[in-house]
């Protein structure tokens, strides 16, 4: 009849350990989790860009002759605009990845830019 009492020990001080903040170590853990993620997604990912820059550089020359200077700011500036680098904010889904970047800044930048 004693293994009852300590039994009900072990799971108070269970719960009371699982109660304490232990924040600190998981969030540490998760953030360095998070920054491997990103620097190894961006290993992979601004290769892929690059190579889609240089396409979209070389589409652009050839669109200047033909649908002028704007035409080909416009080719150039999708093809090498957009998120060059994968961070961790990207990963925990706080901020989209644009691949293909449009002219200018996003338009909640630009809204807030007017105000």
């Amino acid at each position: 009849m004693n293994v009852i009492p300590r039994v009900a020990l072990a799971v108070a001080v269970a719960v009371l350990a699982a109660a304490l903040p232990v924040y600190a170590a998981d969030s540490t853990s998760q953030e360095v989790a998070y920054g491997v993620g990103s620097v190894t997604s961006t290993l992979v990912y601004a290769p892929v860009k690059a190579s889609f820059c240089i396409l979209g550089a070389v589409t652009s020359g050839f669109t200047l002759p033909f649908g002028g200077p704007r035409t080909a700011e416009k080719v150039a500036s999708a093809a090498c605009g957009g998120t060059w680098a994968v961070t961790p904010d990207v990963l925990k889904g706080r901020e989209p990845i644009r691949f293909v970047g449009g002219h200018g800044e996003p338009s909640g930048s630009r809204a807030a830019s007017r105000r």
